[in-house]
């Protein structure tokens, strides 16, 4: 029987960034745009073109580069926003605008504060507009969860008219339960008389933690794009998670008419990529990509496992990229064996004089650690991004001292702006005394959120990677940091977020009323 397509819709560079704290540089959008390429999926949402001059920048490079998916850009029904997104997909091979209004009543009344009809005519006239940049026009009736069947009939029926190729019911606040949305998905498949003459598509929050269940209900109800992220990141609770979607449809054949092109050799690496470029740790018992989602403790399980994988496994680890066959470098490596590797992982250099500072960098870490592994080279090509952007403040020295029953002391030099200036503080433990002594300096006025610490890879010479969350005047910045030394990485990171919050950065919300 031949299996309908399933087009993965990956909005991680967007919907993904608007959690707090994971805002992206252009950059690293580029270098997470090329791993979703090599995972091959269908849609690439790059950003919000019109919320700020990066943004747009970073639309526009990943429509560059990319050339095996769709690049997308996101554009409120508002012709700005929309001849803002043509610019910056202009030399995309293949893009697409997705434009959107609200359409449940709370949303019509009391943010837009116009009538249904308007509405309806704003929705047709933004479909139009896109058409003359691209044919692939997607457009969201946004909180359609929350909306009326009848009016989500009539403004569906009335953009796909206008050439909408693509409609995508998003349940924007996580409301929806799984037999009630995918009936949703069924009943407008039904009563649209168009409906043929576009893909429906399904955009789920997990505000209740049912974004996935609630995707694959619609999936089951004839909907055939999903959009998704990795990790499931996202504002609020998140999104559906790309990696379980992908996983379920697949392990599933059973019940699903449908099946992806991705290679899901490609998901470990995604994920772990994501994770350290926007600091968002990955919990150890998270499907799919946990560290403990093939692990097995218990007696009995471990038994089974051995006698045969599937009486406890439904999937295998390799197919989703854990425990592949991987060069593992050492100090003895040389530049080729490197640039090599990290263009396997997405990482490319513009120049040679990039590629030797990062190869100083791979040395000096080689030896402090006997074994280079993927994870510690996406790292250090983090960690040298952090390094680039952040002129500001920069880490000259620092000098910890702690010992059982003293109160620890460290001191900090530090360049502010070029000049230099040292500063000392004690506190609770090293990492407290050296946060003091560089806000002795800095004067941040932040308020430290998060402080986290996570191995990369396993044994005592693993490097450590921190996490540092900051907040002033209701904006939050995420920093990392990573190094042998768990002291120095919190450094990096702190350093890294107060770099990033000390900047001003305007940016407009996607959700937000013009």
């Amino acid at each position: 029987m031949n299996k309908d397509h399933l087009i993965i819709f990956d909005t991680t560079l967007r919907d993904g960034e608007q959690s707090p704290g994971a805002s992206m540089t252009r950059d690293e959008k580029v270098r997470i745009a090329k791993a979703l390429e090599r995972l091959r999926v269908d849609v690439i949402e790059a950003g919000f073109p019109i919320a700020s001059p990066g943004d747009f920048e970073a639309v526009k490079a990943v429509a560059e580069v990319i050339k095996d998916c769709t690049v997308c850009g996101l554009a409120r029904a508002l012709d700005k926003d929309i001849d803002r997104a043509g610019e910056a997909l202009k030399n995309a091979a293949a893009g697409r605008i997705h434009t959107f209004i609200a359409t449940s009543p709370i949303h019509m009344e009391k943010k837009l504060c116009m009538t249904p009809d308007q509405v309806v005519a704003q929705a047709v006239h933004a479909v139009k507009r896109a058409r003359q940049y691209t044919d692939d026009v997607e457009f969201s009736p946004e909180d359609a969860g929350r909306s009326e069947i009848d009016f989500l009939c009539r403004i569906l029926e009335a953009v796909i008219a206008a050439g909408a190729r693509t409609v995508n019911i998003p349940d924007t606040v996580g409301y929806a339960i799984p037999h009630q949305f995918g009936s949703l998905i069924a009943t407008l498949r039904e009563r649209i008389p168009n409906a043929d003459q576009a893909v429906f598509s399904v955009h789920c929050h997990n505000d209740l933690g049912l974004a996935v269940a609630n995707s694959l209900a619609a999936v089951r109800n004839g909907a055939r794009q999903v959009e998704c992220t990795i990790n499931g990141l996202g504002e609020r609770a998140g999104n559906a998670s790309l990696e379980e979607i992908v996983m379920a449809v697949r392990v599933r054949q059973d019940l699903f008419t449908c099946q992806t092109r991705l290679d899901s050799t490609q998901i470990v690496h995604c994920s772990r990529l994501v994770s350290s470029i926007t600091g968002f740790a990955v919990q150890p018992n998270k499907a799919i990509v946990g560290a403990n989602a093939f692990a097995h403790e218990a007696g009995i399980h471990q038994d089974g496992v051995l006698k045969h994988r599937e009486t406890y496994e439904i999937m295998r680890a390799q197919d989703v990229g854990w425990n592949d066959n991987r060069m593992v470098l050492g100090k003895h490596s040389g530049r080729n064996a490197f640039r090599a590797r990290l263009l396997e992982l997405g990482v490319s250099f513009n120049s040679e004089e990039e590629l030797n500072a990062a190869f100083a960098r791979f040395k000096e870490l080689a030896d402090r650690k006997h074994d280079i592994f993927d994870e510690d080279l996406q790292a250090l090509v983090t960690d040298a991004t952090f390094d680039a952007a952040n002129e500001y403040i920069k880490l000259v020295s620092m000098r910890v001292c702690s010992e059982t029953g003293e109160m620890p002391q460290a001191q900090v030099v530090l360049t502010i702006d070029g000049e230099e200036y040292q500063g000392h503080a004690s506190g609770g433990g090293p990492v407290d005394a050296t946060f003091r002594a560089i806000e002795s300096l800095i004067n941040s006025d932040t308020v430290l959120k998060l402080y986290s610490v996570n191995a990369i890879t396993s044994g005592t010479d693993a490097q450590g990677e921190v996490t540092v969350r900051l907040e002033k005047g209701g904006r939050i910045v995420n920093g990392q940091g990573a190094d042998t030394d768990i002291v120095v990485a919190s450094v990096k990171a702190y350093l890294n977020a107060a770099n990033k919050i000390l900047q001003p950065r305007e940016r407009a919300h996607p959700q937000q009323a013009v």
